[in-house]
């Protein structure tokens, strides 16, 4: 492989990777986000991740290796993020309350159940950054192959997957910002989710072609659209329908899935035929 190729297909990486950046800019350049609000992005996030899920990873792995194969990983990550769950306390990352503020409290319960809720918003945070970070990975992978095939086609994907980031961004750091009540906390989750695909470049031009097993990889993608759907369903919809109401978060839920089909479509329409995501 050509040094240029490399360093082509790593810089067009970090366009797209860290437009998630842009998307934060929205969320910290704004005031701070009403409950509904955060539980419509909830939806939308959720509805972004299980778009992710089951129509990107958890299909591109079923028409790989087979419709056995595809839900025998899938389920494997599902039932690997259930034990996690069950079995490992959730950690929390919620600010320490000062012992003023506690002794404050101790005639009610309503800092306590806002602490609790700041938990489960930062928890959900965290899970859609794996997430994203997740499938960014095989993205920039993407564009490495893309680039191989030619500046035009590693550009036009780069572009693709630069506008299919931005909201992304928007529903990584909405609830980091909500949960830790710093913007810059939040900006800089939400970038660092994008840094995946230009790693993903690095491992695959790296691997690219002889120890790549593919079959390997389109399993362990599916796993992680398990992951993705467990977490999403034990943590992100149950928020949504707290803060949002059950029927505008389901509204917010099938409009990120629309836009996440949406962009999949774009990312898939932008590759030449011998590359898919």
């Amino acid at each position: 492989m050509e040094p240029h190729v490399f360093h082509r297909a790593l810089g067009l990486s970090l366009v797209g990777g860290l437009s998630t950046a842009i998307g934060a800019l929205f969320v910290v350049l704004n005031p701070a986000p009403n409950l509904k609000m955060l539980g419509l992005l909830q939806g939308f996030a959720a509805g972004l991740m299980l778009s992710i899920s089951f129509l990107d990873l958890a299909h591109n792995a079923l028409n790989s290796i087979g419709f056995l194969k595809g839900n025998l990983w899938f389920f494997a990550g599902v039932l690997f993020f259930g034990f996690i769950i069950k079995f490992i306390p959730e950690p929390d990352f919620s600010p320490q309350a000062d012992s003023s503020e506690k002794q404050a409290d101790d005639g009610g319960s309503g800092k306590d159940m806002m602490r609790k809720h700041r938990r489960q918003v930062l928890f959900s945070g965290i899970v859609t950054a794996v997430g994203i970070s997740l499938h960014n990975f095989p993205e920039g992978m993407a564009v490495f192959l893309g680039s191989v095939k030619g500046l035009h086609v590693g550009l036009n994907l780069a572009i693709a997957i630069a506008l299919h980031n931005i909201p992304e961004g928007v529903a990584v750091a909405l609830p980091l910002y909500f949960a830790t009540r710093s913007k810059w906390h939040a900006f800089f989750t939400a970038a660092f989710s994008g840094l995946a695909e230009p790693l993903g470049v690095i491992v695959v031009a790296y691997l690219f072609p002889s120890n790549l097993n593919p079959e390997i990889l389109e399993g362990l993608l599916a796993s992680v659209g398990g992951v993705m759907a467990f977490l999403t369903l034990h943590e992100m919809l149950p928020l949504a329908f707290d803060y949002a109401g059950q029927k505008q978060a389901v509204k917010a839920v099938f409009v990120g899935m629309a836009c996440m089909s949406a962009s999949l479509y774009f990312l898939e329409i932008s590759l030449p035929k011998e590359i898919s995501l």
